[in-house]
């Protein structure tokens, strides 16, 4: 089935979002230092208080999704609400200036409250694009996102980065809708949620490990902490737009249909 025009801009613009260069090379294009350098920098101590921080943030983020998501109400007939991605963005940058000013002893505060904010601001994208917040399967999808937007394969080859990440994340949340489905909210701790929280949490990590190097930067500061968090969810903002852009044109012309154009215009872009 051939896209139409509209719809084919809209998987460009999805292309571009899911195969742009990884949060780090953003953060080094404003610190003005290569963010392999920053990490360098960071105490010997940051990587388990990063996994502890992206953790806890997934968790929050996941209990976030389940228990007020579908509060929103059904979608109405005519087109959905744009997404308030300024308002957000605002909010997330207030949050950072607070990162920025204490640094890797406040990420365990402020990145629970940060990821809050992006996962509202996820799930604004994702019922823009038309998907219903009512359903388990995209309200833990919501969640996904911040799975997706880690670097990795996706910045040689388009098809084994974004489709490859999310096939392995939609296992663990199709598992987890399943424990849902049969249990509700009763056992948190049920290993199909586990599983789906490690799987995140271990890519998130490698952003927020970014994030921390960025803000340790000598002289940012309070100021600094709100630039680097605007761009993070500026990032993940853009990954939650083309993911639930791709999996509204599957609704309506079939997986296959777009992984073959998403497979064309991946390569005329790259």
């Amino acid at each position: 089935m051939t896209l139409h025009a509209a719809d084919t801009l809209a998987l460009t613009d999805a292309v571009r979002a899911l195969e742009r260069p990884s949060v780090g090379a953003r953060f080094a294009n404003v610190v003005g230092s290569p963010i392999e350098h920053l990490i360098g920098m960071l105490p010997a101590r940051a990587s388990s208080v990063i996994a502890a921080a992206a953790r806890k943030a997934i968790h929050g983020a996941l209990n976030l999704s389940l228990r007020t998501l579908a509060t929103n109400g059904p979608l109405s007939h005519g087109a959905p609400p744009p997404s308030s991605n300024g308002w957000h963005k605002a909010a997330s940058a207030a949050s950072g200036a607070l990162g920025g000013a204490f640094g890797l002893v406040a990420l365990g505060v402020e990145l629970p409250v940060s990821t809050t904010i992006m996962m509202r601001s996820i799930a604004d994208v994702a019922r823009s694009e038309g998907a219903d917040l009512a359903d388990r399967q995209v309200q833990l999808e919501c969640v996904m996102v911040l799975g997706l937007g880690g670097p990795g394969a996706a910045d040689d080859a388009a098809e084994v980065g974004y489709f490859a990440v999310r096939e392995a994340m939609t296992r663990a949340v199709s598992s987890a809708a399943s424990h849902l489905a049969r249990h509700g909210l009763a056992k948190e701790g049920a290993p199909a949620l586990v599983r789906l929280i490690t799987l995140i949490a271990e890519h998130y990590s490698v952003n927020v490990t970014e994030k921390a190097a960025a803000q340790l930067v000598p002289l940012l500061g309070a100021v600094g902490g709100a630039a680097i968090n605007t761009i993070f969810i500026d990032h993940f903002q853009s990954v939650a737009r083309g993911h639930f852009v791709v999996r509204r044109l599957e609704r309506q012309y079939g997986v296959a249909a777009v992984r073959e154009k998403y497979r064309e215009l991946a390569a005329q872009l790259a």
